[in-house]
Formats: structure tokens, C-alpha cells, sequence
């Protein structure tokens, strides 16, 4: 009756029509507010280029939030996809790269990983009874490991047929975007014109009156869960295409995003509710805000707030309007017109809301925005979760601030896909030279490929980028840094003992370098044997549960060689009183902490860098090449050797 109101009252059909759109489905609202807001503060963000851009960016978590769905709306939740993606790109990419599989049959076999995986947790919840949440979060973890088992924690090289997939078509039109609209039509169909997707709807609403009306239940949730597991292989396809390789922790986090779509496009955790439409708006609405938030150089830490701000907002606002869609029909309420003034209020107050949340930090950020003529350039870090980029990033903003350049600066969070986003965009917002720190140098390749092809030039930083060209890199000396730490745990060792290796992140140039660098050294010691190798991802709390691990096994070892300072500050923790003592340990990166601990006594000797300056530097050569001017292609920064005796004079 409300809409029926509301309709005999307005004068143009049409407009009846698009009002009642909107008042049905608050997400759409609020994609909407968005992307006008987004429009009239970036220039950049309603072009052609960067709309297709933006459904890039959306496919992957479009692509898994659509499998999601078929969980969500049967009361079901899915916490494996990420990990089920991944694990099915790592084995495509094995077969067919190192088993020597047709790719083909690769690819089939990786579509059937991901139903298998789907079907093992429909099983354990199924006939196991385990509730959902445990059986995919099993599921997550032994996905996660056996992509590292397949892979050896190393990103594997994407098949270049099946990489076809990250590519466009006319040299405009991304195929990921055409994936993401096919399984979006196939997740329509299936909820609304089969007898499984009117079987999601009854379990999702009443299990057990589901059963009783005949359903099968046991049976349906194995293709419920099958078909989460098969959208999840074709997005971690999707994804690893778009890299040219397959990562072995890709897609983490994402089950997160993927889950964050469905219930902002308005379906609901309860089961019962739920629609391909809304979870491809939820999608888009987290593109739309990742995508906007870069485009105004808001910082990355505020840019976490905003969209978890936007994401409880909108599902706020779509709760609040099934609420009063509730209290409109029931017999006895309010009457019709004030209950669509209700309804019509609720979409105008969370509309501002989310216009308050986005204007509130565009002010704290306003003074980074809008170039007015001025030298643009992007710098994308790898993460900003370790002090040493964090120097970098310092380096890099004090040489711009002296140069008069806006520098946008975002952090990929070790996400290869995220930094690939971000480089998108710097390209969308005409920047006019890229410095990229790469997460994984394989995966760096395709923005690289694509900045030149904008005739843009890349700038690389500490890492180098494998398999595409770019203008320089700027890095330390990585290998001959490796040598000087051997030389100097052979010095502390005496010539002689039994040592641990904790390695970098797999596929980064600096960790490889590093690696190379210390086994060529330690090779002119007999005397030292490496017991052990383990990566722990350049991360402190990995440093500190790998080392703690690697003492279960070699109670008895005297030396450490850490490829950076967090993690020889996580081995230092776990070797408590030993540390300085009965084991030495060797850093690298020269840290304020590691360079404290060095003071102290508990790090033997550190690798020390120059952060600061690699950061300085990439932002010269970015404005040399910027004005036509040679750069030189290898820059390399001296690293020095600091112990106890030159701690209290050196300066990084």
C-alpha cells in the first residue's frame, strides 16, 4: 500500500519506478551517493578508463562474493574461498608449467580442485555436523598449506594462455569485467530458476521445514558448498591471470571482502535472503571506495576506517530499511504514506551518512589532494607495516616536498593483487612517473607492461621487477649486503658451527639477493653448516614462531642469518636468554631497532641500509625521467656492516 502511495503520487511513471528501486535496495542507494561524491571530488574518477578500471578491480571479490551468495542465503557462511582460490591457480599453474599437463586439462583440473574443495567442506557439515564456520575455516587452512606445499612457498609462472584472461579485448574491454558479468547471470540463474536455488532459499529460511517439505537437505548443501568452491577457482584464475603468476598466499583476506559484498547488497547472515544483483552492487561498492579513496591520495591507514565505516553503514541502512518494510506491512501500523516517508528517510539519512564518513576524512586529507599543475607522481609500497618502509616512504615524501611534487603514497598491505589496483590508478589519475616497490617481483610484471605502455615510467625500489622493463632500479647492494652478513657470523662463529636461515618473502628480488649473497660467503667457511632454511616473510611475528619451531629441531645451533631486522628481532625473542651468548644473530636492513639491539648485544651485527635515501633517490630519478633526461638503469645503494664497535657512529 505504501508503494502503491507513492506511486498514485507522482506524476511520472518512470520516476515512481526509480524511486521504488532505490527505496528496495539501500545499496544501490549508496553506490550511487558514492559515485557522485567520488565525482565531484576527483576529476579523474568518472572517465571512461578508470570506470573500467574499477570493474577490474571489482572482479576477483565479485567473482567470489557470487559463490558466497549460494552459502549465505542457504545460512551458511564460507570462510575458504581465498584459500581455495589460490590453491587452484597454484596447481594450474604447476601442472601446466612444471608437470608438463596440457593446459587444458590444467585448467579442468584446477576447476575441480576448487569443487572438490567445496564439496569436502559440504561434507563435513553435511554428514559431519560440524557447523560451518569451523569446517571452512579447516578448509581455509588446509588450503592455504597445500598451495604452499605445491608451490614451495614460490609464485609460480602463469600459463601465457590462460594469462589471456587478465587481458582486455580491442585493447579496451577487460576480460576479467566479462567474467564477472558471466557468473554473475549464472548466479541469477541459478537462485532464481532452479530447483537448487529455490532449495538455498527454503534451508536458508527453515531447515528443518525444508526437510520436511521434501528437500534434501544433506544433498543440497554438498552443491551449495560445490558451487562456492567452483566460483572460487575461476576467481583465483581470474586473479593469478591478471599477475602472470600464481601466488601461493594470493587472494588473503578476501573471503572477508567476499562475505562484507553479500551482506551489503543486501542479504542477510540468517539465511533466507539474498540476491546476485545486490552482492554485484556490494562489490562495487568496495572497488567504487578503494578506487575514489586512491584517486584523492587519502592516506591508506584512513582509507581501512572509511570503508569499514561505509561497510557498517550500509548494512545498517539496509537493516533498518527491512525493518521498516516489516513494521509497514503488519496489520495495524502506520499508515501507508508515512510509511514510505519512513523508508525514503532511512535511505536519505544513510546517503548522508556516507557522504559525512567520506567528507570527514577528504578534510584531514584534504591539504594531499588536487596537483594544482604540479609534478604528480605514485609510490606504491609493498607494505608500511615495517619500519623500513616506512624510512623509505620518509625519503620519499621529504625529496618531494623539496621538489614541490605531489606524491600519492599506498600501501599494498603484501597484497600483489592490491598493488596492481593501485597502480591502475595511479595511471587513471595521469600521474606522471610510477615508483613501485614490488610485493613479489614476478607478479609486478603486468603493471609494469602497462605503465610503459602508457609511456609512463617506473621507478622500481629495493626490488627489482622480473620479466617487464622499467626505467631504473634503486636498491642496496642486495648480494654483496648477503656476503658482508656471512663474513660477519663467520667472524662471531669463529670459522665454525651449525646456523639457521630465515628467509624473505618468496619472490622478491631482495630476498633471493640477500639468500644468494650469504650462501656464496658462507660457502668459504667449511666449518659452518646451515642446518636449516625457513621463510618467514621478512614479519617479526613470523620471525619470532619460525625461530621458536626451528629450536624444537636444533636446540644446539649457534648462528642465525635473518634477511632483514624484523625478523632477526622475532628470533631474538625466541631464543631469550641465548641470544648475544650461545647464539649469534646477523640482521639486515639497519633499523632503529635492530640497530638498538646490535647496541645492546643481542644481534650480533647488522646489514645496515639506507632506507631514507633509496626513497630520496627513486623520487630524483622519477623527476629525471619525468623531464626526458637518461636515468641510469641500475642505481645501487652502499650497505656497511654495524657491530658493537661502530653502532654509537654510524647514521642511516
Amino acid at each position: 500500500m505504501a508503494t502503491e502511495t507513492l506511486e498514485r503520487g507522482t506524476s511520472a511513471p518512470g520516476g515512481a519506478g526509480l524511486r521504488r528501486l532505490l527505496l528496495e535496495n539501500g545499496a544501490l542507494a549508496a553506490l550511487l551517493v558514492l559515485v557522485v561524491a567520488l565525482s565531484v571530488l576527483s576529476g579523474s574518477f568518472l572517465t571512461a578508463s578508470n570506470l573500467l578500471n574499477v570493474g577490474v578491480q571489482a572482479a576477483v571479490d565479485a567473482i567470489l562474493a557470487f559463490g558466497v551468495t549460494f552459502v549465505i542465503v542457504s545460512a551458511g557462511i564460507d570462510l575458504s574461498v581465498g584459500s581455495v582460490a589460490a590453491l587452484s591457480a597454484t596447481v594450474l599453474a604447476w601442472l601446466a608449467t612444471h608437470a608438463g599437463v596440457p593446459v587444458w586439462l590444467a585448467v579442468v583440473v584446477s576447476i575441480a580442485t576448487g569443487i572438490v574443495s567445496g564439496l569436502v567442506s559440504g561434507t563435513l557439515i553435511s554428514f559431519g555436523k560440524l557447523p560451518p564456520f569451523i569446517a571452512t575455516l579447516a578448509m581455509l587452512s588446509v588450503g592455504r598449506g597445500l598451495a604452499m606445499v605445491i608451490s614451495q612457498g614460490s609464485p609460480i609462472a602463469f600459463p601465457g594462455s590462460v594469462s589471456a584472461l587478465g587481458d582486455t579485448i580491442g585493447g579496451w574491454l577487460p576480460v576479467p569485467v566479462l567474467v564477472m558479468v558471466a557468473m554473475g547471470v549464472v548466479t541469477a540463474i541459478v537462485l532464481g530458476r532452479t530447483y537448487a536455488g529455490r532449495s538455498m532459499y527454503a534451508i536458508g529460511g527453515n531447515e528443518e521445514a525444508a526437510r520436511l517439505s521434501g528437500i534434501r537437505v544433506r544433498r543440497q548443501k554438498l552443491v551449495i558448498y560445490a558451487l562456492s568452491g567452483l566460483f572460487a577457482a575461476i576467481a583465483g584464475i581470474v586473479l593469478a591471470s591478471r599477475l602472470a603468476s600464481a601466488q601461493p598466499d594470493a587472494a588473503d583476506g578476501y573471503e572477508l571482502d567476499a562475505i562484507a559484498a553479500v551482506v551489503i547488497g543486501g542479504a542477510s547472515l540468517s539465511g533466507g535472503k539474498g540476491k546476485a544483483s545486490g552482492t554485484f552492487i556490494g562489490a562495487l561498492i568496495l572497488a567504487v571506495l578503494r578506487n575514489g579513496l586512491n584517486l584523492l591520495n587519502v592516506s591508506s591507514f584512513w582509507q581501512q576506517v572509511v570503508i569499514g565505516v561505509v561497510i557498517a553503514l550500509a548494512v545498517l541502512l539496509d537493516t533498518l530499511r527491512r525493518r521498516d518494510s516489516v513494521r509497514t506491512a503488519t496489520p495495524g501500523a502506520t499508515g501507508s504514506p508515512r510509511g514510505g516517508g519512513n523508508r525514503l528517510r532511512t535511505n536519505a539519512i544513510g546517503a548522508v551518512a556516507v557522504v559525512a564518513a567520506i567528507g570527514l576524512v577528504i578534510g584531514v586529507n584534504a591539504f594531499r589532494s588536487g596537483s594544482n599543475g604540479r609534478t604528480r607522481i605514485g609510490l606504491t609500497l609493498s607494505t608500511l607495516n615495517d619500519p623500513f618502509f616506512v624510512s623509505v616512504r620518509a625519503g620519499a615524501q621529504a625529496e618531494a616536498r623539496a621538489e614541490g611534487v605531489d606524491l600519492t603514497v599506498t600501501d599494498a598491505d603484501n597484497d600483489a593483487s592490491s598493488q596492481a589496483d593501485q597502480v591502475s590508478n595511479f595511471l587513471s589519475q595521469s600521474d606522471q612517473a610510477i615508483i613501485l616497490n614490488p610485493v613479489d617481483s614476478n607478479a609486478a610484471a603486468p603493471s609494469a607492461k602497462l605503465a610503459a605502455k602508457s609511456k609512463v615510467p617506473v621507478i622500481a625500489v629495493d626490488r627489482g621487477v622480473t620479466g617487464a622493463p622499467t626505467t631504473s632500479l634503486v636498491a642496496s647492494d642486495n648480494v654483496a649486503g648477503g656476503e658482508l652478513a656471512a663474513k660477519a657470523l663467520a667472524a662471531q662463529l669463529g670459522g665454525k658451527g651449525t646456523i639457521v636461515v630465515l628467509q624473505g618473502t618468496a619472490g622478491t628480488s631482495a630476498a633471493q639477493e640477500r639468500e644468494q649473497g650469504f650462501k656464496q660467503g658462507i660457502a668459504a667457511y667449511p666449518g659452518i653448516r646451515i642446518v636449516a632454511e625457513q621463510p618467514a616473510d621478512f614479519d617479526r611475528t613470523k620471525g619470532l614462531d619460525v625461530m621458536g619451531n626451528l629450536l624444537q629441531a636444533h636446540p644446539d645451533i649457534n648462528g642465525v642469518f635473518a634477511a632483514n631486522d624484523e625478523m632477526a628481532l622475532g628470533a631474538i625473542k625466541a631464543l631469550g636468554s641465548k641470544a648475544g651468548k650461545t647464539v649469534k644473530v646477523v640482521g639486515f636492513d639497519g633499523e632503529k631497532d635492530g640497530l638498538a639491539a646490535v647496541k645492546a648485544g643481542t644481534e650480533a651485527a647488522d646489514v645496515a641500509q639506507r632506507p631514507s635515501q633509496l626513497g630520496k633517490l627513486a623520487v630524483e630519478n622519477a623527476l629525471l625521467a619525468i623531464k626526458g633526461k637518461k636515468v641510469p638503469g641500475d642505481i645501487k645503494v652502499p650497505v656497511e656492516v654495524v657491530t658493537a664497535k661502530n653502532v654509537a657512529g654510524f647514521k642511516s
